[in-house]
């Protein structure tokens, strides 16, 4: 059910999730179950905070009451870093809502808060689920963020982890649930690289996970 990313190339990597659904995944998981855990819940979305540039218009993302993603600490003193987070968390939030709306091609706001590549990569991850006719359900605390800004602040790395204990997957004609397998550490760690665009908003590359990467 984790984010997972898919290596593409030696240095692309795409994104899918990891809990059981590792199906792009960068290696640890494969994909055994279906799983995910993702946002906080349902309203509309926490979409972009005070802290984000206010020129550019943000879609507004909403997830259902049915998945919670909650993010702990995701805040900087940084400005240049908050940016970071709160545009790596949105669309972490429009993945998850793709997902959930059955949507493999992402949805206009995926594609908002992806470059071309990023998008390419994450609907591997987003067919992960709607090809297996699944949907995410349950409780995905989101935690450890930490942004680290480079070449000029026009590039910068979005590292974080991932508690899939309470997250499940849950398929959409059956109703069956399916969590990850036991003895699976529900920890994953990711590494987002991110680029800012024209608009000044913060997109995503590329993501690579790693299971039990957090400890």
């Amino acid at each position: 059910m984790a984010r997972r990313a898919l290596t593409t190339t030696a240095a692309v990597f795409a994104t899918t999730a990891a809990l059981l659904l590792t199906a792009c995944g960068d290696g640890d998981d494969k994909p055994s179950g279906d799983i995910e855990g993702a946002d906080t819940a349902a309203s509309p979305s926490n979409s972009a905070s005070a802290s984000t540039p206010s020129g550019v218009k943000r879609p507004e993302v909403t997830l259902p009451s049915s998945f919670r993603l909650t993010f702990k600490n995701w805040t900087s003193s940084d400005p240049d870093e908050q940016a970071v987070l709160n545009d790596g968390k949105e669309q972490l939030r429009a993945g998850y809502a793709a997902i959930i709306e059955n949507k493999p091609d992402g949805g206009n706001a995926l594609a908002f808060y992806d470059t071309e590549a990023g998008l390419s990569q994450d609907r591997e991850w987003l067919k992960s689920y709607t090809d297996k006719n699944v949907t995410v359900i349950g409780e995905l605390p989101v935690f450890d963020p930490q942004a680290t800004l480079f070449a000029k602040k026009t590039k910068a790395q979005l590292r974080y982890c991932t508690d899939e204990s309470k997250a499940q997957t849950k398929h959409r004609k059956t109703g069956e649930t399916v969590g990850n397998p036991q003895g699976t550490d529900p920890q994953v760690a990711y590494v987002v690289t991110m680029q800012k665009s024209e608009q000044g908003v913060w997109q995503t590359v590329s993501t690579n996970s790693t299971r039990g990467g957090c400890s």
